[in-house]
């Protein structure tokens, strides 16, 4: 992600990967309040970069009226994915349901997380260990590249540091988990206050009302990517990775 790049096109980079992640975004955690896994610092890195990827209006002034990682607490889902398997009983790992209160009246069923059966739990054990190290090898090479700090650089620097070779692999780690961050359900921790979707016109999840044969047949309108290459330029990155 060179500076270079302008806002637009970052845009509909991260547009086209939810079509493509989309299938990443079931069974992840659910955010709590206190870090569970991140020091303070490493909290802040991660903050700065994911907010380098999916720049919000506080990030970059061509993204007026976009919602990005940080309005989403990309971090907090983050954090709160790393910690899952910290104690609380059962693990917030895969949300219940079969339904949310989004668009009914009643508790959140979604908010209610499914018990992990043994084989499950040790492989979600495994699978997370690999991250937590990543994440942590990840930010002190950030902060190396930085010169100590990568909080501090600005953000061209952050762009060409999150774009060099070195750190391509957690990179490519940060670029999944902040799109599944910014556009899974919420009760997983990111798309705080539906951020994410409020973004892309998404209304979310509306069991167990259903769509109308209307809203399946309606056009949503023009797809802004349909004319690009950023979808090939997408699955030829994840091709890669």
């Amino acid at each position: 992600m060179p500076a270079s790049q302008p806002g637009p096109r970052r845009r509909a980079v991260i547009a086209a990967s939810v079509a493509v992640l989309a299938g990443c975004t079931s069974g992840r955690p659910a955010r709590t309040s206190a870090l569970r896994f991140f020091t303070s610092h490493q909290a802040a890195v991660v903050q700065d970069a994911t907010a380098r990827i999916a720049p919000g209006p506080a990030d970059d002034p061509g993204e007026a009226g976009h919602q990005g990682a940080r309005e989403a607490d990309v971090t907090g889902y983050i954090d709160s994915m790393l910690g899952a398997l910290g104690g609380s009983p059962p693990p917030m790992i895969f949300a219940g349901g079969p339904w949310s209160n989004r668009h009914t009246s009643g508790p959140d069923l979604m908010n209610f997380f499914v018990a992990l059966d043994p084989v499950t739990k040790i492989a979600w054990r495994k699978r997370l260990t690999g991250w937590r190290q990543q994440y942590t090898k990840g930010i002190a090479a950030l902060d190396k590249l930085a010169g100590g700090d990568f909080t501090k650089a600005t953000a061209d620097t952050k762009d060409k540091i999150l774009a060099t070779q070195s750190v391509s692999t957690f990179t490519a780690l940060l670029f999944e988990h902040t799109i599944e961050g910014l556009y899974a359900n919420p009760e997983y921790g990111g798309n705080r206050g539906l951020a994410g979707w409020k973004d892309i016109g998404f209304p979310g999840d509306i069991q167990p009302r259903g769509y109308t044969s209307d809203e399946v047949e309606r056009s949503d309108g023009h797809d802004p990517v349909t004319d690009t290459g950023i979808v090939a330029d997408v699955l030829k990155l994840l091709g890669a990775i």
